[in-house]
Order: structure tokens, then C-alpha cells, then sequence
């Protein structure tokens, strides 16, 4: 048994960042950036709950979220991305289901759409090929969107045994604290 000092004894929290929900602080969006490419999580609101979020490309943060939701390799992502042009960098859209993704976003709503190749295939849905796809109608992740220049890979805070996704940043940092390198409130 050896003796750890009171450093190493500190569990490492997650930075609590207060944004304001209307018109968010460019500084603090900046450091919620850098936590994303730096292969950080973070948790953020949405337009209905608050969902982890990491780098597209980060396989490793990727796996950290099926770590804390309790999830196998068949669990769906979703990208969330800042507006209707993004959207068809990563999936396919017919006109039909353009005028339909036109009326319904920003908001609230999940689109399970054909995945392009830009895709990597660990973020498809192994069977369909499909991914799904957002576009919040929130100010601070689409400020977090406008400044990563890129959408986030994504996935509902709900953790096991929970009934409904999170919505409280304060039970949130909590509850992952050290699991996560960011948790945003913006009220």
C-alpha cells in the first residue's frame, strides 16, 4: 500500500461553464470548443434535454459515451449540425425529404436519413447504413456549432436506470463530474 498524496486523492471534476442561453458569451463557447478538439466531452443542452457531445472523429470519446450510457457498439449517434447545408455533406437527401427537414428545422426532431461515405462507417448504423441527424433550435450549441465549424457527434444524456434524458446541469455535474471535461448551463 502506498501513500497518495492530497493531490492525487482530488477526483478531477468537470469545468462548469454558465452560458447565457440568449446570447452566449463567445469567450466560454471557445473553451467548450477547445474542450471538443482537445477529445473532450461535454454536456450541453438541446432544444428537449441535455446530450453528450464529442468530436466526430474521436473514436476513443465516442467509446467514453457508451461507457456512461451503458451502451453496445449497435447504439445510434447522432450528428448535430448547424444548419440544412451540412446536413447534406453526411447524408442523403431527396427533395421529398428536404422540403420536409426544411419545415421541421431547427428544433427538436431527429432525422434517421441514408448515410453518405463521409460517413465513417463506426457512426452508421451498421444494418441500414443511416446516421441520424439534427439541427438544434437552441443558441448556445448552435454558437458552440458555428464555432467547431463542424457537427457534433452526439448522443442523449439519459444515463441507466434514469426514465427520462437529463435536464438539470447542477445533477448532471454530479453525477458525471469526472466523466466528463465540460457541462454547460445556460438556465
Amino acid at each position: 500500500m502506498g501513500f497518495r498524496t492530497a493531490a492525487e486523492q482530488i477526483i478531477a471534476m468537470s469545468q462548469y461553464f454558465q452560458i447565457h442561453a440568449e446570447n452566449p458569451q463567445r469567450r466560454l463557447i471557445q473553451r467548450c470548443v477547445d474542450v471538443i478538439r482537445d477529445g473532450g466531452l461535454i454536456a450541453y443542452p438541446t432544444d428537449s434535454s441535455y446530450a453528450l457531445g464529442c468530436h466526430i472523429g474521436d473514436k476513443t470519446a465516442m467509446e467514453r459515451i457508451r461507457r456512461i450510457r451503458r451502451t453496445g457498439k449497435d447504439h445510434n449517434f447522432t450528428l448535430v449540425c448547424r444548419d440544412l447545408t451540412e446536413i447534406a455533406l453526411y447524408a442523403r437527401v431527396d427533395n421529398w425529404a428536404y422540403r420536409l427537414l426544411k419545415s421541421l428545422t431547427p428544433g427538436p426532431y431527429t432525422f434517421i436519413l441514408p448515410a453518405t461515405r463521409e460517413v465513417p462507417r463506426r457512426l452508421q448504423n451498421p444494418k441500414r447504413r443511416s446516421i441520424g441527424i439534427r439541427v438544434p433550435d437552441h443558441p448556445v450549441p448552435l454558437a458552440i456549432l458555428g464555432e467547431l465549424g463542424e457537427p457534433i457527434m452526439s448522443s442523449t444524456l439519459m444515463l441507466p436506470g434514469d426514465d427520462f434524458p437529463m435536464t438539470d446541469p447542477a445533477v448532471i455535474h454530479h453525477r458525471l463530474g469526472n466523466q466528463v471535461e465540460a457541462v454547460i448551463d445556460s438556465g
